[in-house]
């Protein structure tokens, strides 16, 4: 489980495919508190810590995982969104977030406004996800609030803080994101589709 609040970035030091897996070796500031079989969220995708090497740590993405979300595009040197696993007890600043991406979606605009910055998504809405007006988002492992809901497009403000401390400041119109929809909104959907 996880709050959509990044505690750190990450940079890409190595990338290794194996079969149809990929072994994915991070550098972070946090490795040294990390042990194997922790779980680390990546640009909002849970994966499970496998090797530690000093300041370098590696997980595993399978098939599945590189199939559904933008792990799979990552190159060395890429900054990735890092977050451990909540602590039980923690306060719970972002919202429920459980490092399982829903789909991906695509920039479409970016927009600097006065001290801060708009940025809207377009992701496939046959999926049956949906956003709702001042909902809760994860955009790449941040949790987020909706802006200007549509069908299949939403955007969120980004504030000067989470701009510079997340990978955001790296987006640019046609940058491939991971969504994971609020987990409360997917059951809700779900109840409804199945009282249809």
């Amino acid at each position: 489980m996880f709050t959509g609040i990044i505690e750190s970035l990450g940079h890409v030091t190595n990338l290794k495919k194996e079969k149809d897996n990929l072994h994915i070796t991070v550098e972070s500031a946090f490795t040294s508190e990390l042990k194997i079989d922790q779980s680390v969220a990546h640009n909002g995708v849970c994966l499970t810590v496998v090797k530690i090497e000093g300041n370098n740590y590696t997980v595993t993405a399978i098939k599945e995982t590189l199939d559904k979300t933008n792990i799979g595009n990552l190159k060395l040197s890429d900054t990735v969104n890092l977050e451990r696993a909540m602590k039980l007890g923690d306060r719970l600043d972002g919202h429920i977030v459980q490092g399982h991406v829903d789909q991906i979606a695509q920039c479409i605009n970016v927009k600097e406004t006065e001290g801060s910055w708009l940025f809207t998504f377009k992701y496939d809405s046959s999926l049956s996800n949906i956003t709702i007006e001042k909902g809760s988002v994860t955009v790449n492992g941040v949790s987020l609030t909706v802006v200007n809901s549509k069908r299949d497009t939403f955007s969120v403000a980004i504030i000067p803080y989470t701009y510079e401390h997340t990978n955001f400041k790296a987006f640019k119109i046609g940058s491939i994101v991971n969504l994971e929809f609020d987990v409360i909104g997917k059951y809700v959907s779900r109840l409804n589709a199945l009282n249809s």
